[in-house]
């Protein structure tokens, strides 16, 4: 037989066992033989650590249970860790049989299982139906004493960054020590758990009446251990997150309405600048949905062609000579009236509208500008979601074909998101651009974390400098002299500058002096529509003339 089998006869002595039996307990075949009584059998058992840690419990018990008149089944782990399970059956004669089996293999695959349904592989923590049965289960407790929890949804900023820079291996365990890091902060009775990607929870067990000072000294505590620097595989990392909390029962005691509120929480701290951390308000739930309710007329808009282009000019710093227009979305809701792209862009590229509507923005823009002089180029603006469609050139290359602008005159902006670790299909896409003969052009430099390195990635046509660099241009010397070291970077380089923003004739003045190619701003003129456009491009332009 596979299993071990041992019978006993009326008398209580043993009738016969097998060699299984034996060598299942490393018992010698002479502590088995026929006559011995279950009690010595046991004691041998023991004596050769083949029983249970409560070792004369144990016996105790098979000596209560060895002989009852109905069926048993029972299971012992003994004290090597095996696990055996042992099925016993009365005999008419009073006597009794018992098959063991050693089940070891089968309750380990068991726990992987079961410790898989409800832990996070990677990490070890808790997962999210671990995590959301703990949270019922305080509830629960919160609802006769009256204790209060709070739950803090995490979110790692910017963590996406770091898989495309450095690949998933790097994420992975950045993933683990970020998980150290977050349990290191919290206490004995809380639960930390891994929702999936790289966001992260907790439940904090609150003592105080109100749980606020508790709530604050830990999220403020998470920020801060976060943010510390990582070494990982030889690879210096620097990231945060941010935090959002819900406070139970305050805010409910329903574990997915916590965490719903815990993330409209979290979504405020992100939307305020990130490493912050936010506890929910009841105008967050009414913001969400105004949110939701904006991105279903921003889905409408394109449909029923609420945007439209307003062209801002572009003039050379000497001479104040017209080269060209930077494209800017309007949206004129007719439920809403103008809307900000500031406020309408970001949700685009949330909910994946800008897709189309960044199509329609190229084809657009590049169907005016074919209607203009032909010394006149037009600068477009890309999003970083536009490069993950994969056709972005096609795109582009069917738009030039149906507007019949030259590429020579098509300007195509991008911000260093897009070169984030030297992507390296995003810059296959740019060089597929440029061989185009579209200029490229990257904006907003000097705000991210390596702009320079970027220079070296791309052969760029042109770099814009940020425009908070040229509001503080006049009064800040650290401003004016990042101004004029980006201006010299570009002429050592051989790449055309812009500089936006202008506002007064002091910073034109200051811009021109630096050496900036080109300018653009208030001060030269506003965005306007195609209709109120005036096209003369090789004659220096007053104040007055552009506004």
């Amino acid at each position: 037989m596979p299993h071990g089998v041992c019978m006993y006869g009326p008398d209580k002595r043993l009738v016969i066992a097998n060699d299984l039996y034996s060598s299942m307990y490393r018992l010698d075949p002479e502590r088995t033989k026929p006559g011995m009584t279950l009690n010595e059998i046991l004691a041998a058992r023991v004596a050769v650590g083949s029983s249970p840690k409560e070792a004369e419990e144990y016996i105790a018990r098979r000596l209560r249970e060895a002989f009852l008149p109905e069926p048993g089944h029972i299971i012992n782990e003994l004290r090597d860790g095996r696990i055996i399970a042992i099925s016993r059956r009365p005999l008419p004669d009073g006597g009794s049989v018992a098959i063991h089996q050693d089940i070891t293999a089968q309750k380990r695959a068991e726990q992987r299982v079961l410790h898989l349904a409800h832990y996070d592989s990677l990490t070890g923590l808790a997962n999210r139906v671990l995590f959301l049965g703990e949270i019922n289960k305080e509830a629960a407790k919160c609802q006769t004493s009256g204790d209060r929890f709070a739950i803090h949804l995490l979110d790692l900023d910017r963590f996406k960054d770091v898989n495309d820079s450095l690949g998933h291996a790097v994420g992975d365990v950045l993933l683990y020590e970020v998980a150290s890091r977050v349990r290191d902060c919290v206490g004995r009775n809380d639960v930390v758990a891994r929702l999936g990607g790289d966001e992260f929870a907790i439940l904090q067990v609150c003592a105080s009446d109100s749980g606020i000072d508790e709530v604050t000294l830990l999220a403020t505590k998470l920020l801060h251990a976060v943010a510390k620097p990582y070494d990982i595989n030889s690879h210096q990392l620097m990231i945060e997150t941010s935090v959002g909390v819900s406070l139970a029962p305050v805010h409910g005691l329903d574990g997915d309405e916590l965490l719903k509120k815990a993330d409209l929480a979290l979504y405020r701290a992100k939307s305020e600048g990130r490493n912050l951390w936010r506890l929910f308000e009841d105008t967050m739930e009414r913001d969400a949905q105004s949110r939701l309710a904006l991105a279903m007329d921003l889905r409408n808009a394109i449909l029923e062609q609420e945007f439209e282009l307003h062209y801002q000019p572009v003039f050379t710093s000497v001479g104040k000579i017209m080269v060209g227009f930077e494209a800017l979305i309007r949206w004129k809701s007719t439920k809403r009236g103008l809307i900000s792209p500031q406020k309408f862009i970001p949700l685009a590229e949330e909910t994946g509208v800008i897709i189309p509507l960044g199509r329609w923005i190229l084809q657009q823009a590049c169907s005016d500008a074919a209607r203009w002089p032909s010394q006149l180029r037009i600068a477009v603006n890309l999003s970083p979601v536009q490069f993950r469609t994969g056709n972005l050139v096609e795109c582009v290359r069917q738009v030039l074909a149906v507007s019949g602008l030259a590429a020579e005159r098509l300007e195509l902006e991008i911000t260093e998101s897009v070169l984030l670790g030297n992507n390296a299909e995003n810059l296959q896409v740019l060089h597929q651009l440029r061989e185009l003969g579209i200029a490229i052009v990257l904006d907003d430099f000097g705000t991210g974390y390596s702009s320079m390195s970027y220079l070296l990635s791309f052969p760029f046509d042109k770099i814009k400098i940020d425009r908070k660099f040229v509001a503080d241009l006049t009064h800040r010397n650290d401003c004016a002299a990042i101004v004029n070291a980006v201006s010299g970077l570009a002429r050592s380089l051989n790449i055309a500058t812009t500089a936006e923003g202008v506002e007064t004739e002091e910073q034109l003045v200051l811009l021109r002096a630096a050496g900036f190619t080109f300018v653009q701003g208030f001060f030269l003129g506003r965005p306007c529509p195609t209709a109120e456009l005036s096209l003369e491009p090789d004659r220096p332009w007053s104040v007055s003339q552009v506004h």
